[in-house]
């Protein structure tokens, strides 16, 4: 069998490079997932990074390898966002003019994120795929040198340092869980775990509408993907990398996928009870672990890989997530029009401990009846038993509650 393209040694070694550059993030402990899980569950913070993510490592190790006559060259990379921030960072602190491309739908934050930090920015197709291809091309054309993503080994090594970070932290860990996407975090993390402690089970998860690894590690080879879809922008891969796919073929136990419900859920869950701002791809182990606590053996680690997120993004999450989780409650019924009708119907609600987001009323619509209004709710409610009392509490005051 050939030798694996990233070693314990080169972890190592990245490690000595990133002294006084990365942080040794915070392993914080959570109550809740541990409930469900039955087990211990810490979460590895890498959203607190410095640029909101883990990537600042991998970028750093890559940049710093570089001769001399590379360097003055400059660099160019591709991202929807964390990639960018850490290519671009990286590059300030060695001094090396960095390009970078990113997908005309990027987050707008980190984009602005990645101006700041020194970068010539430049949109290019419409997924992170295409944005490479733009990337090589200006590499060939200028002879900057490329900074892949994910698929170099030096950026694997550098990633692999937070698996060193995980074992120290968390010595008696029997299941560290990543979110994956072309694959270096997790193959950073499954080389630097499994060198040391063979025994740990190793788990990647991908948004299953960007789940290019499974299909791949049924086929033995990288499977592209036509059209990856998930609001997980950091995990939205077309294409798993050479490099990390070899590592994650040979080491990691599982590949699991999660839904954007679940995805939505795990986001509101750190947010609410962990009190941690994480991105959708952050989120991905969190909601792997909601979706079936039982497959995880303790203590589990699951790691936070970034917080990079659009506000405006978090926002629709959020209410989605609160919606999934039971939090909200849209119904339509039909009222008599007369007066006094709707301020019944909100006495019935109040009693009920629903509280009105936004209630749209009509009684133009020839479906109605002469006598007939509907009225459209949006309720804040506090969980599926309570929006169940709330549907009872309508039915037993004489409401048909349509939806």
């Amino acid at each position: 069998m050939a030798a694996r393209p990233v070693s314990l040694a080169d972890v190592r070694r990245a490690r000595r490079t990133l002294a006084g550059v990365t942080l040794t993030t915070a392993l914080e402990s959570s109550r809740r997932l541990s409930a469900l899980v039955g087990a211990p569950v810490r979460l590895k913070c890498e959203n607190l990074q410095r640029t909101g993510s883990f990537k600042l490592r991998g970028a750093y190790v890559r940049i710093a390898g570089l001769s001399e006559r590379e360097r003055a060259a400059g660099v160019v990379a591709a991202s929807s966002g964390n990639h960018a921030q850490g290519v671009a960072l990286a590059a300030a602190l060695l001094g090396v003019r960095a390009t970078v491309f990113m997908p005309q739908d990027a987050p707008l934050p980190k984009v602005a994120a990645t101006r700041g930090y020194g970068a010539d920015v430049r949109t290019y197709g419409q997924v992170v795929d295409e944005a490479v291809r733009g990337a090589q091309e200006y590499a060939h054309e200028t002879g900057a040198v490329f900074v892949h993503p994910f698929d170099h080994r030096d950026v694997v090594a550098g990633q692999g340092t937070v698996g060193l970070e995980i074992l120290e932290q968390c010595p008696e860990v029997a299941t560290v869980v990543a979110g994956l996407g072309g694959g270096g975090l997790l193959a950073g993390i499954a080389v630097a775990v499994k060198a040391l402690r063979p025994d740990v089970r190793v788990v990647g998860v991908q948004a299953a509408g960007a789940a290019a690894y499974p299909p791949s590690l049924a086929a033995g080879h990288p499977v592209p993907l036509a059209q990856p879809v998930t609001m997980a922008d950091g995990i939205r891969v077309g294409r798993p990398g050479a490099v990390p796919f070899r590592i994650i073929r040979d080491l990691v136990d599982d590949v699991r996928t999660v839904s954007e419900d679940e995805l939505a859920a795990a986001l509101l869950l750190c947010l609410e009870r962990a009190k941690l701002v994480v991105e959708p791809a952050g989120a991905a182990p969190v909601a792997a672990l909601l979706a079936e606590p039982g497959a995880f053996t303790g203590p589990v680690v699951a790691v936070l890989s970034g917080g990079n997120v659009d506000p405006l993004l978090l926002q629709r999450v959020l209410r989605h997530g609160m919606a999934a989780a039971g939090r909200y409650l849209s119904l339509r019924l039909l009222l008599t029009d007369r007066p006094g009708a709707l301020a019944a119907l909100l006495d019935v609600l109040s009693s009920a401990g629903a509280n009105v987001i936004d209630i749209g009323h009509v009684r133009t619509d020839p479906r109605l009846g002469l006598t007939e209004a509907e009225v459209e709710l949006h309720l804040e409610t506090a969980g599926p038993e309570h929006c169940a009392a709330v549907g009872a509490a309508l039915r037993a005051a004489g409401y048909a509650v349509m939806s």
